[in-house]
């Protein structure tokens, strides 16, 4: 059996190449949208902030997703570079116990973006869109919002062992909610998204997600309702 140092140095050379992946993607979406500063510094500290020890489920891997599921749907979004800096700072603070994420998140990206040296409009628009994350309820014809609220979704369509890996980690990070207080909440919840009338708007996500994000979400709420 490897001993504590082995495996800590196994751990962190597995998760090592993601970390260089996603902070070559980082420079890359930042350069494109116009830093003008090293966009390394400004990497470390959103992974950092990412790998905090409260996630379970809004961790790197969420972010990856997320940016793997705007690039899938990047062609349908007005300005693509905007949504991927949206994607980084969506849950870049996050604590499970607090109400005010998203805001504190924009808020977050308001300083950040300008630090690196862009502009006032599209520092707007990715707050916007940070904050938008709040409802999953992008305006008609707003194609940022479509893409950025598809792509956080996207979870809810995933294979029944995936989705309960999402459910599980969900719940891990709610544990200090009670098991009865946090049924009847992620009820709730189950119930105000399967009565929406869409819940994907890119044309995408409306052919391949909307579906087995419905069965997944109504067979959460099933399990949920025997239990209670």
């Amino acid at each position: 059996m490897a001993s504590e140092s082995e495996s800590a140095s196994a751990s962190a050379s597995e998760t090592r190449p993601d970390q260089q992946r996603l902070r070559r993607r980082w420079a890359a979406t930042a350069t494109a949208a116009g830093a003008r500063r090293d966009p390394g510094p400004y990497a470390d500290r959103l992974l950092a902030a990412w790998a905090e020890p409260q996630r379970r489920y809004h961790t790197t891997a969420h972010l990856t997703a997320v940016l793997d599921h705007v690039d899938t749907l990047a062609a349908h979004a007005a300005d693509p570079d905007a949504v991927r800096l949206a994607a980084w700072f969506h849950d870049a603070v996050y604590r499970p116990d607090r109400s005010e994420n998203e805001e504190r998140s924009a808020a977050l990206a308001e300083r950040a973006l300008p630090e690196l040296g862009l502009d006032a409009d599209r520092t707007a628009e990715v707050a916007r869109l940070v904050r938008l994350t709040v409802t999953h309820d992008p305006a008609p014809g707003d194609t940022d919002g479509e893409v950025l609220c598809d792509a956080d979704l996207a979870v809810l369509a995933g294979s029944p062992d995936a989705y309960a890996a999402y459910v599980a980690a969900v719940r891990e990070e709610y544990g200090f909610v009670p098991p009865d207080a946090f049924r009847a909440g992620r009820a709730a919840v189950l119930r105000q998204l399967l009565d929406l009338p869409r819940l994907f708007r890119t044309p995408y996500g409306t052919a391949h997600w909307e579906g087995p994000a419905r069965r997944n979400l109504a067979a959460e709420l099933a399990e949920l309702s025997e239990t209670t």
